[in-house]
């Protein structure tokens, strides 16, 4: 495993600090506030950081050009889901240089990691679909027969494919672990109508993307969609249903090869797994409690991570 240059590592972006208004920091990207003209709906700049986390902890050490990687992948899937019609989305492109208040350092950080968005009123459910028995999803059905409250068949072995993609919404918490939760939840937190239109919405999208990946030698196992109504010019929320935040990146979804895909073990994956099977020998070994700050992560820790989203990209390319 060949460790990172330094080269690398100094282009690395942790955090990013604009003289733009209204930033707000997110696990892994830094959004700003974008000044529009008078009576044009409101724009955000939604910049994709090198950092990384795992087990809900942002680790103190960034992955160098993981946010570029992450940008591109949304990018692409983008186009494609706006190709099928589906759904609208927040994506209004990724120039930078006619932002005003930048210096020319600023812009070449941003390049290719920064998306210029419509803003829109965030619903506050993650919405999740599920194709494969995985992850939380796989040790819950070890305890009750279900994948976060979804009855299941008996007999299931880990990673087996389920008869029929399920939909397991989740809260989003701003800090700390995101709870599963029921759909008749979900009912209750956003009304049942919008529900519903959000769980057909998921599962398509879902079944659009995972046979795009399988044609590209990638099982897309789960993944996770955020979706929020467009803003007009007063701030206020249309009716206007759009995808937004990143889609279908290793950081939001599970992608196994498909070659060589077998059931009744963990698979090799495209995404933050390699990370999180380090993090937990060291929670073995008492070195780290899953609670923050996490542990600096090694050259060749870093290495690897950022290899596995390099593949991923070039397989989805």
């Amino acid at each position: 495993m060949t460790a990172l240059r330094e080269a690398d590592a100094a282009d690395a972006v942790f955090e990013t600090h604009l003289p733009l208004a209204g930033r707000r920091q997110g696990k892994v990207r830094d959004v700003y506030s974008l000044p529009s003209e008078a009576g044009a709906a409101p724009r955000l700049l939604v910049v994709a950081t090198d950092r990384i986390s795992a087990f809900d902890v942002v680790m103190p050490t960034p992955v160098p050009g993981k946010g570029r990687l992450l940008t591109e992948i949304s990018i692409g899937w983008f186009g494609f889901l706006r190709s099928l019609g589906i759904v609208g989305d927040h994506l209004v492109g990724t120039d930078v240089s006619g932002i005003a208040g930048l210096g020319d350092a600023e812009r070449r950080m941003l390049a290719g990691r920064s998306m210029v968005c419509r803003a829109a009123r965030v619903v506050q459910v993650e919405c999740v679909a599920r194709g494969y028995l995985a992850g939380s999803g796989w040790q819950e059905y070890l305890a009750s027969g279900t994948a976060c409250g979804v009855p299941l068949p008996a007999g299931l072995r880990q990673c087996d494919r389920l008869p029929e993609p399920i939909f397991t919404p989740a809260t989003k918490a701003a800090e700390g672990h995101d709870e599963n939760i029921s759909f008749e939840r979900m009912c209750d937190a956003v009304g049942g109508d919008l529900a519903a239109r959000l769980r057909a919405l998921t599962l398509r999208i879902y079944g659009a993307a995972a046979e795009r990946a399988r044609a590209r030698g990638l099982i897309l196992a789960d993944t996770k969609f955020e979706f929020g109504f467009a803003l007009d010019a007063g701030g206020e929320p249309t009716g206007e249903l759009l995808l937004v935040d990143e889609v279908l990146t290793p950081d939001s979804s599970r992608y196994w090869p498909l070659a060589g895909y077998a059931p009744g073990k963990d698979q090799p994956s495209f995404d933050k797994q390699y990370l999180r099977n380090w993090l937990l020998a060291e929670v073995a070994a008492g070195r780290w409690r899953k609670e923050p700050p996490g542990p600096e992560l090694p050259a060749e820790v870093l290495a690897e991570t950022r290899r596995k989203y390099e593949e991923a990209a070039r397989l989805l390319a």
